[in-house]
C-alpha cells in the first residue's frame, strides 16, 4: 500500500471520530469517492490502526442504524418544499 493513500485512511479515519460525520460528506471534504472512503475506513484501516478501525465502526454502525430515518426525512422535505412552490406559483 502506498504512503499516501496510508496517509488518507488515517486522516479520515480521525476525522470521523472527531465530527462523526457520514460517507458521503467526508467524501466530498476529502475529494475521493464514497467507495474509497468505504474501503479505506472498512477494509485498510483495521490492518494500519486498529483501535482507530474500532472506533470508525461503532460510528458507522451507527450511521447505518439511523439511515432509514434519514431517508424519510430527506423524503419528506423534498415534497414540503415542492407543496410549497405550487401554491405560491
Amino acid at each position: 500500500m502506498h504512503d499516501y493513500i496510508k496517509e488518507r485512511t488515517i486522516k479520515i479515519g480521525e476525522h470521523i471520530v472527531e465530527t462523526r460525520k457520514t460517507v458521503r460528506v467526508i467524501a466530498k471534504e476529502f475529494g475521493v469517492s464514497k467507495s474509497t472512503v468505504h474501503k479505506d475506513l472498512t477494509e485498510r484501516l483495521p490492518e494500519i490502526n486498529p483501535e482507530l478501525a474500532q472506533q470508525v465502526k461503532e460510528i458507522l454502525e451507527y450511521h447505518k442504524s439511523i439511515r432509514h430515518l434519514r431517508g424519510g426525512e430527506a423524503t419528506r422535505k423534498k415534497y414540503k418544499t415542492s407543496d410549497t412552490e405550487k401554491v405560491t406559483t
